[in-house]
């Protein structure tokens, strides 16, 4: 902009300093936050507190004082073998839990798009019943079809009173079905929200260079989607890693002599039926720590590949 000397002026704009209009967001914000800190962050510190403790039944009734215990839970907890054996069938049945809830989902979620009006809304809205049912309902249902006695599941296999809850693998499979069936329909629905949202063109063009359905998803949507398929993996694996009900419900607390146990049945056995309320907070801690370092590695090696989340 010229001036009337002959020099010229160019406008900068100076960075706002922190001031009321910068905490005005944090006013709004801070019910909420107060809210959550209620619900999350006193009972994580509970938790966390009595896993250090020496907190029994004995403790709880008055009979015996509460003493320090400091990390001898946790020395406790990682010298039991049946701990570690636990944790592993955890880790591996949620991550079939996961890797088949995505597939399940990612697929209706483009079948979705391929087929008409009436066709979608039904399968929505069978998708969405599976959603809104319980768990402990689910769990039933599941149980009623494939019971070796009167489930329909047996008469059309010809598996006569076959059970499915009395092997180990068997009656993971079971549960693991049972999860998938109500965890899916989040995956489909986010999905299938993301491929509307990619533009019509470049679905066309890939088709047009004679790309195939498994290329463009793998190629065009499965890159595009990445953001939104990073949000449902994290919350298919904090699902998936703390099943309860299910197991508990369909094993009857974990199978014989407990060979379905998962961490989180696990806990509650310790917690609960041994009424050994520190070891069960340690199982607790444990867990949410394995699940921050997971979903803090996968943002990270995202934000690796300059992944904007």
């Amino acid at each position: 902009m010229s001036r009337p000397g002959g020099g010229s002026r160019t406008s900068k704009t100076a960075p706002r300093p922190f001031g009321r209009s910068s905490r005005v967001p944090w006013l709004y914000l801070a019910p909420a936050l107060v809210v959550l800190g209620g619900l999350l962050v006193y009972p994580v510190y509970q938790l966390g507190l009595i896993s250090f403790l020496e907190y029994t039944q004995a403790q709880v009734s008055g009979g015996e004082p509460t003493t320090f215990k400091g990390f001898g839970n946790y020395a406790e907890l990682f010298g039991d073998g049946e701990f570690w054996r636990v944790l592993l069938a955890t880790v591996v049945f949620a991550a079939a839990c996961v890797v088949s809830t995505l597939a399940v989902g990612c697929a209706l979620a483009v079948l979705l798009t391929r087929v008409r009006a009436v066709p979608r809304l039904a399968l929505m809205l069978a998708a969405l019943g599976a959603w809104a049912t319980p768990a402990v309902t689910g769990s039933t249902v599941w149980l009623l079809l494939f019971d070796p006695d009167f489930g329909p599941v047996n008469r059309m296999l010809g598996l006569g009173d076959h059970s499915w809850t009395y092997g180990r693998y068997s009656a993971f499979a079971l549960v693991l079905l049972e999860v998938v069936w109500c965890s899916f329909p989040f995956v489909m629905v986010t999905v299938y929200a993301g491929i509307r949202a990619v533009p019509a063109e470049v679905l066309e063009a890939a088709a047009l260079d004679g790309a195939s359905q498994w290329r463009i998803w793998r190629s065009v949507l499965a890159p595009m989607l990445r953001p939104i398929l990073v949000v449902v993996t994290i919350q298919s694996v904090i699902w998936d890693f703390k099943v309860f009900t299910q197991i508990y419900v369909m094993t009857n607390g974990g199978g014989i002599a407990g060979q379905n146990l998962v961490l989180n049945v696990y806990a509650y056995q310790k917690a609960f039926a041994s009424s050994q309320y520190s070891l069960g907070s340690a199982i607790g801690v444990v867990m949410l720590l394995i699940l921050l370092a997971v979903t803090l590695v996968y943002l990270r090696l995202l934000r690796r590949q300059g992944e904007e989340l």
